[in-house]
């Protein structure tokens, strides 16, 4: 998930252009592979929901590709800053 959401913040700092429903597709994807290893103790990312997954990690790897570490970095905050607060997604619902 850590590789989703510093996707977004980079995205939104303007480091790629994927859909927004791409990520809250693969965030689904993720969040309900942990309800399921709790269930069952098995983690095991559904096999449909792979290639929504790696869309997002070869974005994330070119992202760190071309971002400057600045903006990494103030990514790495905002992240900080969410998994210290409330919010369920820091992807909006509405964006």
């Amino acid at each position: 998930m850590r590789a989703v959401y510093l996707g977004w913040f980079l995205q939104r700092a303007g480091y790629g252009a994927i859909p927004v429903e791409q990520f809250r597709i693969t965030e689904y994807a993720v969040e309900a592979t942990l309800a399921d290893a709790h269930e069952c103790g098995e983690w095991r990312l559904p096999e449909e929901a792979i290639a929504d997954f790696e869309v997002l990690l070869a974005l994330y790897d070119a992202q760190l590709a071309s971002a400057p570490l600045h903006e990494v970095l103030a990514a790495e905050q905002k992240l900080g800053a969410f998994l210290a607060g409330t919010s369920r997604s820091p992807i909006p619902a509405d964006a």
